[in-house]
């Protein structure tokens, strides 16, 4: 696909300090470049807030005018999400194609939904926020064709009458409520067989897919671009004392994520929820890393995942200039492609198990292998030793609180 000339628009309002403003701007420029467009250029104005019909002044819509002539411009992308009239207004004064800074996000995830269920997503998100500018969009999408921001649903379903697209609604959230019964049960069996489950969380490009790549040795996608990972990805993973888990590598957390995006994705996130320990893993180089470590933090609270015990992992130290002091506790300075790091991560974390879990002593029997096996795998062994002479492992360890091998009574 040939790369489409981007021209961003934003408004800086009175709340929006300068450091802010560019943290912004310069996201924007790279969920563009993941679309595949080219910035060309980036126009700011600075008002109390956005012009309600037109985003921008009518006098910067000049300059916009100029811009677009001379720079050959495909897309204007705006940093705000747009109202419909905001929309179709900058449409007829630009005549150029308008999308907003939710479209560009909702047209990566169509880009990058690779499960069924990814799909039908992002589909239910893309109506639900196209329903209320269907005013006015026809004309644009049918005259300009494809492009950034058209992926998805398509232009000519989106031309149709609303009683179409809210019946397609319905029908996708009914096909959605049936796979979230499915990632549900799932979840009981896991938790019907005692496996304990690590969620992989944190700002999109924190580098969460490497970490996870490495820790099971995986192939998931793994790109230095914005929302690399969109369908989540379930793995075993084995701690140095043999204990195994299954770990979870979710879809990137973002500020200003689209309504519609964040209700849709809901069911992906139950992963988050279901979790037992939590790696928040933040990119240590980010200027900004701080805001999205809020971001996050917020999201998890937002999901009722927010008492569940974490680890802050603060990843890229290989690149990393200048020294800080972290902010979150627990936490560790890793990266990811670093085995001794790695083995620094699991060891920290099987320490913290210790500390949250309960020690017990047991004694199992030569004949009972399958129990014997069950201790390895589900719990932490710190001491194990067989007696001969009583035919019997004596195993000392730690162990998730209630869990059913406590009382079994062939380990006592």
């Amino acid at each position: 696909m040939t790369e489409e000339n981007v021209l961003i628009i934003a408004v800086q309002s009175e709340t929006m300090d300068d450091l802010r403003l560019n943290y912004s701007v310069d996201e924007l420029t790279s969920l563009t470049e993941t679309a595949k467009g080219n910035v060309i250029e980036t126009v700011v104005q600075k008002r109390d807030h956005p012009y309600p019909a037109l985003y921008m002044g009518k006098g910067k819509l000049d300059e916009l005018r100029e811009l677009i002539d001379e720079m050959d411009i495909d897309l204007v992308v705006a940093n705000h999400e747009l109202t419909a009239t905001q929309m179709r207004n900058l449409h007829h004064e630009l005549e150029v194609r308008i999308i907003d800074r939710s479209q560009l996000i909702l047209d990566i995830f169509a880009q990058r939904a690779h499960t069924k269920e990814g799909k039908l997503q992002v589909e239910l998100a893309q109506y639900e926020y196209m329903l209320p500018r269907l005013h006015g969009q026809g004309q644009q999408l049918s005259r300009l064709g494809g492009g950034i921001g058209t992926r998805g649903p398509g232009e000519t379903k989106l031309e149709t009458d609303r009683r179409h697209i809210n019946r397609r609604i319905d029908e996708i959230k009914r096909r959605l409520a049936a796979v979230v019964r499915q990632r549900g049960q799932y979840r009981q069996r896991r938790k019907r067989n005692n496996v304990t489950q690590i969620a992989i969380v944190g700002y999109t490009n924190a580098g969460k897919s490497t970490l996870f790549n490495r820790l099971t040795r995986s192939e998931s996608i793994e790109e230095d671009q914005l929302f690399a990972t969109l369908d989540p990805m379930s793995r075993q993973i084995k701690f140095p004392s043999g204990f195994q888990a299954i770990i979870t590598d979710t879809v990137g957390f973002m500020q200003d994520l689209p309504t519609a995006l964040i209700a849709a994705f809901r069911s992906t996130l139950e992963e988050v929820k279901e979790a037992d320990f939590i790696y928040h893993v933040v990119d240590s180089t980010h200027p900004d890393k701080e805001k999205q470590q809020e971001t996050v933090l917020t999201l998890l609270n937002e999901l009722g995942a927010d008492q569940i015990p974490t680890l802050t992992i603060y990843n890229k130290m290989d690149t990393l200039v200048e020294t800080f002091i972290p902010e979150a506790h627990p936490s560790i300075f890793i990266s990811a492609f670093n085995e001794n790091d790695r083995n620094r991560l699991l060891k920290q974390t099987e320490q913290l198990f210790t500390e949250q879990w309960e020690f017990f002593h047991k004694l199992i029997p030569a004949a009972e292998g399958k129990l014997l096996q069950q201790f390895r795998q589900q719990t932490m062994i710190v001491e194990q030793n067989f007696d001969p002479d009583k035919e019997h492992y004596v195993l000392e360890g730690y162990i998730p609180p209630a869990h059913p091998l406590l009382y079994d009574q062939r380990s006592n």
